[in-house]
């Protein structure tokens, strides 16, 4: 009777054995998938969006930046150096917009990360052509949809670098995002055909000089500059609110995640409607636990500018 009892307990042993080394299998499994997806991490919303469309179900892609933080302030923590030190792709805009990523590329593992810089290849406007006199370069490229198609291609190609098990793959999907791309590029093209106005009212740092100039359109801004450094002057005030009088335009945009006192004074001033205009940089918590997406932003500022550009089908 001992003998049968011993012998069930160990039949009981080696099944409980067996099935929690199953279920370590099959952990270990599921880990092993999910350690065979390309990491990437990416500084702002458009190329984290982008690299998503790329990459889809066979990448983890990171936003760099906590939601509703102001892109151009932002400065890395520690523990954001040791993920980006860990991740397989990093993907900044440059130096201009995150001038502290040449620090850190210093001490990367170049062997073992693929660095890529969403702006090269890229011809950038330089400051002092918006009349603000400042040796600096303007980072905000994602702006222009057809410079995204050129983004899109860096991207693409660094991760080939990190990823070429599934070119194919990434290929199509870049092929069929930079698509839409072009047809958002096409959108804008021919909204401003038909706008009665052509000058962008914008109350805050003006961030769509590459935007202005794809599609021959021009901008009012009050600040010497488009980084939150920047500081608005009186005179540009009052020259932005005359000129508003004098042609009748009556909105004034203002941009995302930042106070918009002064496009409030301005509109105090001239009676005009606030619309923000979207400069993608960075998301809110609720756009971004709503999915929102670069694309759906744009056609956002689309229609935004149709009612302050008076657009007439």
């Amino acid at each position: 009777m001992k003998i049968r009892r011993a012998l069930l307990n160990i039949m009981i042993l080696v099944l409980i054995w067996t099935f929690l080394s199953g279920c370590s299998s099959i952990v270990g499994d599921e880990e092993s998938v999910s350690n065979d997806r390309i990491k990437i991490i990416a500084t702002l919303f458009p190329q984290y969006d982008f690299a998503k469309e790329i990459v889809k179900e066979k990448g983890e892609v990171s936003l760099l930046l906590p939601p509703g933080v102001e892109a151009h302030s932002y400065e890395p923590t520690p523990k954001d150096i040791v993920d980006i030190k860990k991740t397989d792709v990093f993907i900044y805009t440059g130096k201009y917009m995150e001038p502290w990523v040449e620090k850190l590329i210093e001490n990367m593992d170049k062997d073992s990360i693929v660095v890529i810089d969403i702006s090269q290849g890229i011809e950038l406007i330089d400051e002092e052509d918006h009349d603000h006199g400042h040796d600096e370069k303007d980072p905000h490229i994602w702006l222009d949809p057809v410079y995204g198609e050129k983004i899109v291609d860096n991207i693409l190609e660094g991760i080939l670098m990190a990823d070429g098990e599934n070119e194919d793959f990434y290929r199509q999907n870049a092929k069929a995002y930079k698509e839409k791309l072009a047809e958002l590029d096409k959108k804008f093209e021919e909204t401003f055909s038909k706008t009665k106005h052509k000058t962008i009212m914008h109350g805050g740092h003006f961030a769509f000089g590459y935007f202005a100039k794809r599609y021959g359109l021009e901008y009012m801004s009050p600040y010497e500059g488009f980084t939150p450094n920047a500081e608005p002057t009186p005179r540009r005030i009052l020259e932005l609110i005359e000129r508003m009088k004098s042609t009748g335009i009556n909105v004034i945009y203002y941009e995302e995640l930042i106070d918009p006192k002064v496009a409030k004074i301005i509109s105090d001033e001239t009676g005009a409607e606030m619309l923000q205009l979207h400069g993608a940089h960075n998301i809110s918590k609720e756009e971004l636990e709503s999915g929102i997406s670069y694309i759906e932003i744009m056609e956002s500022n689309l229609e935004k500018l149709k009612q302050g550009l008076i657009y007439d089908e």
